[in-house]
């Protein structure tokens, strides 16, 4: 007869159990966490303080950073402490809320790259039109709308997984719980999930894939009939970028939530993780900073001025 004893804490997945691995797994995470947040809180504050940023390519921009600073630590900081204190326990309660911020910051993340899209398109597209399109009260509705898309999607996600019964393994094969790995270990019937979880994956990423790459064809057919060689490298430092995050962001968090739960495997799955849920939060404030001209120069005048 199965043990019905009904799981009240889950067994993240270490990157080792040799406590020398283990720490140099803490020291590396501290490192890139604290360049992520560094990073993106920079963003945040040279965009608040610096007057001519203030336009939608920025408000979208501060936002991002917001939620990659959110999402990486809703999974780095424990990981980390798992790692330093050789103790991989995480109370049910707080895999539910990890696998909500999961869900929530990776849509958000999505939307709000695919919205950055939609801008970049109207600026390079219908320049003369941008600011009436692409007005105050609009930015600031296609936010909420994203943010709130977010958060309902992680809501559902979370709810749809935790209504499934663990009482067999409480085992998680990954150093967060996600929903790839916590259906696994459920001792009920997960092929609604799956399916669910599948759909849902399907449907945002094709949506967002095809409207971004709709934006880009325009954006790239418009960039080619500019003369100016200067005009066409300020219009790809931006675009480029930010196709480069997307493709990867979605190609991994499709690879990871769209593959059939025999397909897992541990050590794939612990790369995948990283690459979308470590990786663009860390490289974001990376690429936008070191390819845009206007934060560059503005973080050299505020240096400046700290200067004299």
């Amino acid at each position: 007869m199965v043990n019905q004893t009904a799981v009240t804490e889950f067994i993240l997945q270490g990157f080792s159990d040799i406590r020398e691995l283990q720490i140099l797994h803490f020291l590396v995470f501290l490192t890139l966490y604290l360049a992520t947040l560094v990073g993106n809180f920079l963003i945040i504050i040279t965009v608040a303080f610096v007057y001519h940023l203030h336009t939608p390519m920025y408000f979208f921009l501060v936002i991002l950073s917001s939620v990659d600073a959110c999402f990486i630590s809703s999974t780095v900081p424990k990981s980390m402490a798992n790692s330093f204190m050789n103790d991989n326990r995480i109370s049910f309660s707080g895999c539910v809320s990890q696998l909500f911020f999961v869900v929530a910051c990776t849509t958000a993340e999505i939307s709000l790259l695919t919205v950055m899209a939609y801008d970049r398109y109207v600026a390079i597209c219908h320049p003369l039109q941008y600011m009436l399109i692409m007005n105050w009260n609009a930015c600031f509705q296609m936010a909420a709308i994203a943010l709130v898309f977010s958060v309902i999607n992680g809501m559902t996600q979370t709810a749809n997984t935790f209504r499934l019964h663990f009482c067999c393994s409480n085992v998680v094969e990954q150093y967060f719980c996600d929903i790839p790995q916590l259906l696994r270990i459920s001792c009920t019937d997960t092929k609604f999930n799956e399916i669910f979880t599948f759909v849902c994956v399907l449907t945002v990423g094709f949506f967002c894939s095809v409207f971004i790459l709709v934006s880009y064809s325009y954006i790239f057919s418009a960039v080619f009939k500019i003369q100016s060689g200067q005009g066409k490298y300020k219009a790809f430092s931006t675009c480029i970028p930010h196709l480069t995050m997307f493709s990867l962001f979605v190609f991994t968090v499709m690879f990871t939530y769209m593959r059939p739960q025999e397909m897992l495997s541990p050590s794939i799955d612990l790369l995948a993780a990283v690459l979308y849920a470590v990786f663009p939060p860390l490289m974001n404030p990376i690429i936008y900073t070191l390819r845009n001209k206007d934060i560059q120069v503005a973080l050299r005048k505020k240096k400046g001025l700290n200067v004299t």
